[in-house]
């Protein structure tokens, strides 16, 4: 049925131009000898024309509601398949679905780093895995639709596109940025053969399907990042309050009751307040100085029960760093894994921790000289941070909570690294990417 309307419509517009150059030449000759029947006659007979074209040519109900009905059937379709994220299956499945939609030869989608999905003919100059093009970086830094041309895909020379100037061996395409909550994300690219093929149609079907893309991208996010932070609190309080460390603690204080009141009574108070911070921190951020008073209540409760030359802490920060806005319970959880995995039987157990920055990013590290782990144990608890399940708890529940909440805060690039040694220690360090610019912005609103 489509295609029968759409060569209806092709014979339709052969015969209105035919009428239409006849009945201009008919003008022009009654014009040029005077001729006034001939000169209505043609100009009355384009008026017709005019008319008869502008009603046929307009888009069918039929052909209006098929279109709307596709839009439709496509944005349905891209939501069942983004649920997931954007990752290269995902990418994949949607450049399969998107290519019929345009005129374009190939379709890609890239992440922020790389190119995620290729669809469409001909050669691929950068096959999904291949690192983001100059252009497309240049798109993911403006945050603006642009179009291109490569003049040899084998290389890495481009320049502006010129519409309608193909050039012999040269690609063209259009670039639009994938916005999550003004970030970009990724790219949506479409590859043509001409120049000419990138119309203002073409233009208007790229930067529609970007923002139908984006939109659904931003929904996903929203969607998972409500599941993150219901998990995250829930997370966190499983890691505090453990009951080991609650029982622990109790026994120690009712014990120094017969032998040190009066320490008792301090350790008592300590108590209250390590767990009423940790009841009440629902905040999402806090004063980093507040985290490292939180984490020496913590340690002060436990040299109570070890002993105080047992445990030796040493703190050392940047200047200003002390203001910078965390999440709780963001650096006491990894203090008490070391407490609780890497204390030998005899002898004290150092821990250092450090907060510094690396250009934009934070790092804090919390380096142990306990028992250390090999490598592999290592390589486990990351994976664990990464994928762990409601089942798993201990180090690897206290990683995970971190990191989300990192990547929730400060963005993918953040995250836990971990280097250890058996026998001799362990290095955990915590990267807040871009944390610097935050704190810089927290100075200005404080009008610093």
């Amino acid at each position: 049925m489509r295609d029968r309307i759409e060569n209806s419509n092709l014979v339709m517009r052969v015969a209105l131009v035919t009428a239409l150059v006849l009945l201009l030449m008919l003008l022009s000759w009654g014009i040029a000898v005077s001729n006034a029947l001939a000169a209505v006659a043609s100009g009355s007979g384009l008026a017709m024309v005019i008319v008869i074209g502008s009603s046929a040519l307009l888009v069918p109900d039929y052909s209006r509601s098929q279109a709307t009905e596709r839009t439709l059937r496509v944005a349905s379709l891209m939501l069942e398949h983004i649920h997931q994220g954007l990752d290269p299956s995902t990418a994949d499945a949607i450049c399969q679905l998107l290519l019929p939609e345009t005129e374009a030869m190939g379709i890609a989608i890239t992440n922020a780093e790389q190119v995620l999905a290729y669809a469409g003919d001909g050669p691929v100059a950068f096959p999904p895995g291949s690192p983001n093009t100059v252009p497309t970086r240049e798109v993911l830094k403006s945050k603006r639709m642009e179009t291109f041309v490569s003049m040899d895909s084998s290389d890495q020379r481009y320049r502006r596109l010129i519409l309608g100037q193909d050039q012999k061996g040269s690609s063209f395409g259009i670039i639009v940025p994938l916005l999550v909550r003004d970030n970009a994300v990724g790219t949506i690219k479409l590859y043509y053969r001409r120049g000419t093929q990138i119309d203002r149609t073409q233009l208007a079907i790229a930067r529609g399907l970007g923002e139908l893309l984006s939109t659904q991208l931003s929904s996903y996010e929203l969607d998972r990042q409500a599941q993150l932070a219901a998990r995250a609190e829930v997370k966190a309080l499983q890691a505090q309050i453990n009951p080991h460390f609650l029982f622990n603690s109790l026994n120690t204080m009712a014990s120094l009751t017969r032998t040190n009141p009066a320490k008792a009574r301090e350790l008592l108070r300590e108590f209250a307040v390590f767990y009423r911070r940790t009841l009440e921190s629902t905040e999402s951020l806090i004063p980093l100085k507040s985290e490292l008073e939180q984490t020496r209540r913590y340690l002060k409760i436990e040299r109570a029960r070890f002993g105080d030359d047992r445990i030796i802490e040493t703190e050392r920060l940047a200047p200003g760093l002390d203001e910078l806005m965390v999440p709780a319970f963001l650096v006491q959880p990894i203090v008490e894994n070391a407490v609780r995995h890497a204390m030998r039987d005899e002898g004290p157990l150092h821990i250092d921790v450090r907060v510094g920055h690396r250009g934009n990013d934070v790092l804090i590290s919390v380096t142990d000289d306990g028992l250390g782990m090999d490598e592999a144990v290592a390589n486990r608890l990351l994976e664990q941070a990464k994928t762990i399940t409601g089942s798993e708890k201990g180090a690897g529940i206290a990683l995970r909570n971190v990191t989300e909440r990192l990547k929730h805060l400060f963005g993918p690039d953040s995250g836990i690294e971990i280097m250890s040694k058996e026998g001799e220690g362990t290095c955990v360090t915590l990267r807040l990417a871009g944390a610097m610019a935050k704190l810089g912005d927290n100075r200005e609103d404080d009008g610093e």
